[in-house]
């Protein structure tokens, strides 16, 4: 059957110089008015969670507190992401909105984007964007303040708890979950995260309404989502697509003509095999047939000259270089699993020693803190089950 092209939509990076006019509007409405268009708009996190935004803004709105913050995410960590930089670069006046009108709505004055600290060289360009988005609040009577905080290169401060603690001048671990940010986030106060593309959606649904907004994607997993394609691919970039596309519609667009699997999600995701790119979806979970994979953003495709024995040892490699060792079944868990598969490769143990790893993972699954942890079963099992060949050979 012939694959339906995807259409390439155009509302994060078009034109911002109408920003003033959409902050001005918004802010016109009353805070129930804005959470409610965001809770109808059906927007969830895009940093891969899905947490429903409306709901964030509307429990942290709730909440008591003497302070609270406002938290642009933008320490992009996950292997195969670059999108949030990209916006950062091209649109940040749509961030900045973004983050003043939540910081309205749950009654914050002061706004923190975290920045990735390889992400160094924006840091003049946002200062200057900062002053004149700040000169403006100031003109308007909206008492709202955003500085920059540069992160130092750790994979785990992508975590909202983590980044909390790098914040306050701690090592940055994960704390544990309850209580969740919405009640006891930075310096123990109400805190909303957002990361960069959710704030940018916000913007979308301010700017042209929450109807317009469901219009796009489907059930569940509604408007639009950008991807970081990167690999064996002829087209490698950013692209703002539709969510609930199909992996073949993708592959046929952005392959090479012999993908034998794509990473969705980044190390932290789930390899998915040829055979199955028919029955997956990219989205949230909720639709009625076939598997519906969430993402951040990362997209990566390899063909049929890569070994997925070396693509799961150098995420392994990864994980085991950024857990934080704060918790057992990661700092260890991680150590091997990576020590196994090569152990595996080389004709020291059985291969059936796979089966025993993929045990651990199940147990990492539960018993780790965090994500990171949680996580790592995620490429390990979808690898190791559907090239479980590759491994041995």
């Amino acid at each position: 059957m012939e694959q339906q092209l995807l259409k390439r939509i155009d509302l994060i990076f078009n034109d911002e110089n109408d920003w003033q006019e959409i902050l001005d509007q918004t802010l016109a409405h009353d805070n129930t008015y804005i959470i409610n268009a965001l809770v109808s708009s059906e927007l969830k996190g895009r940093g891969g969670a899905g947490f429903p935004t409306g709901l964030k803004w509307k429990l942290t709105s709730e909440a008591p507190g003497i302070e609270k913050y406002m938290i642009c995410n933008a320490d992009e960590g996950e292997p195969g992401t670059f999108k949030d930089r990209e916006i950062l670069s091209r649109v940040s006046f749509k961030v900045l909105v973004a983050m003043a009108v939540c910081a309205r709505v749950i009654g914050a004055k002061e706004g923190i984007i975290y920045l990735r600290g390889e992400y160094k060289y924006l840091v003049p360009q946002l200062n200057k964007t900062i002053a004149e988005f700040g000169a403006y609040c100031g003109r308007t009577g909206l008492d709202f303040n955003v500085r920059i905080f540069l992160g130092s290169g750790a994979y785990i401060c992508g975590e909202e708890t983590a980044l909390f603690e790098s914040l306050e001048g701690h090592r940055g671990e994960p704390r544990n979950k309850p209580p969740f940010p919405t009640d006891y986030g930075f310096r123990g106060m109400p805190t909303v995260v957002n990361n960069v593309e959710t704030l940018v959606h916000a913007y979308t649904i301010f700017k042209y309404g929450a109807a317009r907004f469901k219009e796009l994607g489907v059930a569940s997993s509604r408007g639009t989502k950008l991807f970081s394609v990167s690999g064996d691919t002829p087209i490698a970039g950013i692209y703002e697509l539709e969510l609930g596309m199909s992996l073949s519609q993708f592959v046929e667009e952005f392959g090479d003509g012999d993908t034998k699997a794509v990473q969705v999600g980044g190390a932290s995701g789930f390899l998915v095999p040829r055979k199955k790119f028919d029955e997956t979806t990219i989205g949230f979970q909720g639709r009625l047939t076939g598997v519906s994979l969430p993402t951040g953003g990362s997209m990566m495709l390899f063909n049929s000259s890569r070994s997925m024995y070396n693509v799961l040892n150098n995420y392994l490699d990864f994980f085991r270089e950024e857990s934080c060792g704060q918790c057992t079944p990661c700092r260890v868990g991680c150590q091997i699993l990576h020590k196994g598969i090569e152990e595996v490769k080389r004709g020291e143990r059985n291969a059936k020693y796979l089966q025993t790893l993929l045990l651990l993972t199940e147990t990492m699954q539960l018993t780790a803190k965090c994500g990171l942890g949680q996580s790592v079963a995620n490429s390990f099992s979808s690898i190791v089950e559907n090239f479980w060949e590759e491994m041995i050979y």
